[in-house]
């Protein structure tokens, strides 16, 4: 157990490695500098006697507003473009971290070695969720010291976005992980990842497509297809009522997508240990 794990843990090392190596690592630490000072820089707000405040957000004027409510909102609109800017970024840059162990030369190399395939593709996979963690906690939490420091408010729920944005890229890299090693591109894995992203928001509304539809087989389709994908919309839904402190009536979107997460993930490593290479 103790080897397994030793072996796990020095994959994630090389997986970090390579992020450094082509840049990915830096290039998302760069984005998130320049959201952090865009914040700290632009963003203006005098408090004054502690729950009401004039607020100057980007420009605009909100008065006698309960300063709680507008922070939890602002944290809100923050949690939905990070959710989902964050997502595609991510999916892009470590779409090609995988495949990139199918390379000649290398793959031959990796296999040589003692060590369990799944290892060899677990491994990766861990070091790039563990890639686009670090980049995320360390955006969103000086985010929510900025908000703190200034407003005096300090509400957790934002900091529940880093773990919710990362649960669905991990999610959506293990989709990227079974194409990859069906296909050995890089291409074919961010473009099938991208469209089961972009499905998403159209499914979520599967019962005004269903009212729309004619037949009950292209109805059936559709719902095949809503509770088979992961519910990517649905969830940055839930997230974005998270941070607003609101209750989660529905969590069917969120176990239906692990589901899936877990099936797919377990397909790949499952395809990597019986290919021939």
């Amino acid at each position: 157990m103790a080897n397994n794990f030793a072996v796990t843990a020095a994959l994630v090392r090389d997986t970090f490695r390579e992020a450094l190596a082509r840049k990915i690592f830096w290039g998302f630490l760069g984005c998130s500098t320049a959201l952090i000072l865009f914040f700290l820089f632009i963003m203006k707000i005098d408090v004054v006697e502690g729950a009401v405040a004039t607020m100057s957000i980007f420009g605009k004027d909100t008065r006698t507003m309960d300063l709680t409510r507008l922070v939890r909102e602002v944290h809100g609109g923050i949690a939905a473009f990070l959710y989902t800017a964050g997502l595609f970024l991510a999916v892009f840059a470590s779409a090609g971290l995988i495949p990139t162990i199918f390379e000649p030369g290398r793959i031959e190399l990796l296999l040589s070695k003692p060590v369990a395939r799944h290892h060899i593709l677990l491994g990766r996979y861990l070091g790039n969720v563990l890639v686009i963690a670090a980049n995320m906690f360390y955006l969103v939490l000086a985010i929510w010291i900025i908000f703190g420091v200034k407003t005096g408010v300090w509400t957790y729920q934002f900091l529940y976005s880093t773990a919710i944005t990362v649960f669905v890229f991990a999610i959506l890299l293990a989709l990227v992980l079974l194409v990859a090693v069906l296909s050995e591109s890089a291409v074919v894995a961010t473009m099938v990842t991208f469209g089961v992203m972009l499905v998403s928001p159209i499914l979520a509304q599967r019962h005004v497509i269903e009212r729309l539809l004619s037949s009950e087989w292209s109805r059936d389709t559709v719902r095949y297809f809503y509770f088979a994908l992961p519910k990517v919309f649905e969830i940055g839904r839930i997230c974005r009522e998270i941070v607003l402190g609101r209750p989660v009536t529905d969590w069917m979107p969120v176990w239906s997508s692990a589901l899936f997460g877990v099936v797919i993930l377990s397909a790949g490593l499952y395809s990597f240990s019986r290919r021939n290479y």
